[in-house]
């Protein structure tokens, strides 16, 4: 079976999951509305007063992701998939494929949405239009990246349970707090080296694009880790 039609299949399964639908609108409400509270919470960075709602509208991204792969490990739904698509590796490609337009749309939209609400709200102290444009950017990559990561993450764990209960406590605990005890170490973490986007001000080695560079390869490693377990495991 060609590619599109590969692709419009996976997309036409995504948009029929509540939870899928679901996922995306909570990054578009958890980013931007949390964006209404920066000049509450606005400090020496006011890029990332903007943004800050992203450490959990990113949860939301992995949710869709991880759900979007796992979804075919219940039920033999797998089985029947490759009967109709017998490439393993055009199905991967169509499936990551209609995980990351639908992140990418939204997550856009929220990081223009979010930077326009965190303007209004920081007055005369919010980002410039020019950081601001690439924070919204960035936003957007650092979500779609962050769905793509989780997708690796459960094809290669095959259940949905398992890649949440591994990437979320990650996020929430490894990254937020062991991660700041461990130095320059933690910057190359795959949240928080793509975060640096929507940031002002920089201290670390990673700049805005390095570190999007850095979430990129982290999610190149483990699509292709899940593309293997695809290619060579039994569905």
């Amino acid at each position: 079976m060609p590619f599109v039609p590969v692709l419009h299949a996976e997309w036409i399964k995504i948009r029929t999951l509540r939870s899928q639908l679901g996922a995306l609108a909570a990054m578009l409400v958890t980013i931007a509305g949390l964006s209404t509270l920066a000049a509450v919470d606005a400090d020496s960075d006011p890029l990332f007063s903007v943004y800050f709602g992203i450490s959990f509208g990113q949860i939301a991204a992995i949710a869709f992701g991880t759900t979007a792969v796992s979804s075919e490990y219940r039920d033999g739904a797998l089985r029947l998939t490759l009967t109709a698509v017998p490439d393993r590796g055009r199905w991967f490609a169509a499936k990551t494929t209609a995980i990351a337009l639908p992140v990418l749309a939204v997550g856009l939209l929220t990081g223009f949405v979010s930077l326009l609400v965190g303007r209004a709200a920081l007055g005369a102290s919010a980002p410039g239009w020019a950081e601001g444009v690439r924070g919204a950017v960035g936003c957007g990559v650092h979500l779609t990246l962050m769905a793509l990561f989780a997708a690796g993450v459960a094809a290669v764990l095959r259940s949905g349970v398992a890649t949440l209960s591994v990437l979320i406590p990650f996020l929430l605990i490894v990254s937020f707090v062991i991660g700041d005890f461990s130095g320059s170490v933690a910057d190359y973490l795959p949240d928080r080296a793509g975060q640096v986007a929507l940031h002002s001000d920089w201290g670390g080695a990673l700049g805005p694009w390095s570190g999007l560079g850095v979430t990129a390869l982290w999610t190149a490693a483990a699509l292709a880790a899940g593309a293997w377990g695809v290619r060579r495991r039994d569905a």
